[in-house]
């Protein structure tokens, strides 16, 4: 029954408010906000636990009451009403016991390259990024631009920012993979419909516990920061280019002024795309995981078109089409997918957890 899997969670809960009163947890800072957020998750459980127990014990109490000739109405009355209660509360649970993906409150780096299509390509990058920009405002989220590299007409090869916010990753991890675009190219003078591509990396920030760096296997350059079409942005060597010899993985990055505002910089977004390899290494052996993530481990995979001349986006993954682009496109609202896709994943979760 489902009431006996919930009494674990509610045992725990107790377990941890008791080890959280002790004396001596204030002097393990590190146990005590262990504790703090384990209790925090369970928060959710706790209350659709002790409603869903309490609704049981109501339609219990109903059924009794149906044999008394003076309350049976009012008994038929309360258990519909119960009923109606119980299965929504039973949805909501079977979400609340699917595993938690550790990453799901961590802030990212988002990473959009142009692929396929040239400077049209480059020009759609600068396009998605605005849009997901416009989003992660709607959201309260900060966000700020760490690595650069400029296109023609305001477009961009590569543009790398970092976000922060409450579940960011949680939103955004869904959104990896190869985005393609069909429309006239603002380059193209004879009005045809051009299809080109871009990719979209959506990598959890992470710290140095989570990911250890050996100095010995970095190369690290320095070199003359450069702009768009190679003129040099100022006179001293302050980009920055680190190589990790054992993956093979470059970063570049001078955007920032100094030297070593672009080394640690440069360090952030290499450890976040070891942690992702990381990810894409356990999800490429967990195939029924993988299958269940919607397509996020894969990079290579085609997961959305946005269509412009039939003002149509189609996420490829769930079989969503929407004819509103433009809208999705220029307010940023990518819940109207977004929310799709974890619906989906939570279905999905929930039939191969057997709940």
């Amino acid at each position: 029954m489902l009431k006996d899997k919930l009494q674990p969670f509610l045992d725990r809960y107790d377990e941890i408010t008791k080890l959280l009163s002790e004396p001596d947890i204030s002097q393990d800072i590190k146990k005590m906000t262990a504790l703090s957020k384990e209790q925090s998750r369970l928060e959710e459980i706790k209350g659709l636990a002790e409603n869903y127990i309490s609704t049981i014990d109501g339609i219990e109490e109903n059924k009794q009451l149906l044999e008394d000739s003076e309350l049976a109405e009012l008994a038929k009355e309360e258990l519909k009403e119960l009923e109606i209660t119980k299965e929504k509360l039973e949805e909501d649970i079977k979400v609340a016991l699917l595993p938690v993906d550790p990453n799901d409150d961590k802030n990212i780096f988002l990473e959009i390259r142009a692929g396929t299509g040239g400077d049209e390509a480059a020009i759609f990058v600068a396009d998605l990024f605005k849009s997901y920009m416009r989003y992660a405002e709607l959201k309260g989220w900060k966000t700020e631009i760490v690595s650069s590299s400029e296109g023609v007409l305001n477009g961009y090869k590569e543009i790398i920012a970092l976000i922060k916010g409450d579940n960011v990753y949680s939103k955004l991890k869904f959104e990896g993979g190869v985005h393609r675009v069909q429309r006239v190219p603002l380059t193209e003078s004879q009005g045809r419909v051009h299809t080109s591509a871009i990719t979209v990396a959506v990598m959890p920030e992470v710290d140095d516990v989570e990911i250890e760096i050996n100095p010995n296997d970095l190369k690290i350059d320095v070199m003359r920061s450069s702009g768009n079409g190679g003129q040099s942005v100022n006179t001293t060597d302050s980009a920055v280019r680190i190589t990790h010899l054992p993956s093979g993985l470059v970063v570049v990055n001078q955007d920032g002024k100094s030297q070593h505002k672009n080394k640690d910089a440069a360090m952030k977004i290499l450890k976040a795309r070891l942690y992702d390899l990381t990810l894409q290494e356990q999800n490429s052996t967990e195939s029924e995981k993988r299958k269940l993530q919607v397509g996020s481990g894969d990079r290579s995979a085609r997961i959305r078109t946005y269509n412009y001349p039939q003002n149509r986006i189609t996420d490829h993954r769930v079989g969503l089409t929407l004819y509103r682009l433009d809208a999705i496109m220029e307010g940023g609202l990518f819940d109207e997918i977004i929310d799709v896709l974890i619906t989906h994943y939570q279905a999905e979760s929930i039939k191969a957890a057997g709940l």
